[in-house]
């Protein structure tokens, strides 16, 4: 083997890696002479000395981009002998070379992402089969709150005629409407807070409804208050004794005691209507049955409630002018249309399945209206 230097190696310009970087002369590029034993190779110069060999990641060559990348070259050592041949570099992971958008959520002021853990897209306008319509309707900035519409509004508004016909007939006709009224009121409770099916707890409150009534009907209406909060702190204390013999953990029971609480609340404070005075019964029930049909009319929704109340005011003036109210009929349809178009509300929450219009949209007006055809009913009568 020959000791004679390479001569030019460093002279002419050449593409490739060159550790040992000299001045540039400024003189024309000359042709390298190279020994005639040794060999010829195109592509990048390499070190002469053996060096360790490095993670393929660290000595992958990556040509620049517009350029032709040339192929593999081969590593030499001394003339003659290559060394070692390098592990091949690992192929690049795949990469998508699309990457869903984003979407900024209307209404929201959040950012809504792909969830692929779940597989629940995000929400869009076109639709999507695995989103609930709630978010969908957040997502399009539309209002996730559903109202009952015209079907359960009928069934208020037939119910509540039955309330405003045997109230005229007599205490003992009113029981049968009343009754039907405090078992849809307390079904409709547990399904609007999604406990279904909460068959003990229905039956809880249904039957504090049914004790307040059979308690009201023996002490007689100038006992009405004591005979109806009575029966509810007794239902409070029974609903509580029983929740903490449950074997739930404390947040279900928690959540229990409150949706039966407040159920047999609704439920014994409908006992209202047979409470107060006959004709109070007659003119409120009415109201609240016209007042819910006007509610249900395609209309926006603050001129849809200024109709309700006018069309409430206006069925007291006309019932109350069969009764002995006369025009103070006006201000106690008012105030019973008022109380209605609260339960109605209430009855609208967060998309709420067709069974909760069709119990809680139908009972829930008719008892919030109780308390205000009691009060209102004793003031003006």
């Amino acid at each position: 083997m020959s000791d004679q230097p390479y001569e030019g190696r460093y002279e002419g310009p050449y593409e490739g890696y060159d550790p040992y970087p000299q001045p540039q002369q400024h003189q024309p590029p000359q042709q390298p002479e190279w020994p005639q034993h040794t060999q010829q190779w195109e592509g990048q110069t390499w070190e002469t000395q053996v060096q360790p060999s490095m993670p393929a990641a660290d000595t992958t060559y990556l040509p620049p981009q517009g350029y032709q990348a040339y192929p593999e070259p081969q590593t030499y050592g001394t003339v003659g002998q290559p060394l070692p041949q390098e592990a091949p570099a690992p192929a690049p992971e795949w990469t998508p070379a699309y990457q869903p958008p984003v979407q900024q959520a209307p209404g929201t002021g959040g950012v809504v992402t792909p969830d692929s853990a779940s597989g629940y897209g995000p929400p869009t306008v076109t639709g999507n089969a695995r989103v609930t319509d709630a978010q969908r309707a957040r997502a399009e900035g539309r209002s996730p709150i559903i109202e009952p519409g015209l079907q359960p509004a009928v069934l208020t508004a037939v119910l509540g005629l039955l309330l405003s016909g045997t109230a005229a007939i007599g205490q003992y006709a009113l029981v049968v409407p009343l009754v039907l009224l405090q078992a849809v009121t307390a079904a409709g409770w547990f399904r609007l807070n999604g406990m279904w099916p909460a068959r003990q707890g229905i039956a809880l409150a249904f039957l504090g409804a049914v004790t307040a009534d059979v308690a009201l009907l023996a002490a007689g209406r100038e006992n009405a208050p004591a005979a109806i909060l009575g029966t509810l702190g007794v239902w409070v204390l029974l609903t509580l004794v029983l929740q903490l013999r449950s074997h739930a953990d404390p947040d279900t029971r928690m959540y229990g005691l409150m949706a039966t609480v407040a159920s047999a609340a609704l439920a014994i404070i409908a006992t209202g209507h047979l409470a107060a005075e006959p004709d109070a019964v007659t003119v409120g029930a009415a109201a609240v049955a016209v007042a819910i049909l006007a509610r249900a009319l395609p209309l926006p929704t603050a001129a849809s409630v200024v109709v309700a109340l006018l069309a409430a005011a206006g069925a007291g003036i006309a019932v109350g002018g069969m009764t002995d109210l006369g025009s103070k009929g006006a201000f106690l349809g008012l105030g019973a249309g008022v109380c209605a178009l609260i339960g109605h509300r209430v009855a609208s929450y967060d998309y709420p399945s067709r069974f909760v219009h069709f119990t809680a949209g139908v009972a829930l007006p008719l008892a919030a209206a109780a308390p205000a055809v009691y009060l209102l009913g004793r003031a003006l009568g």
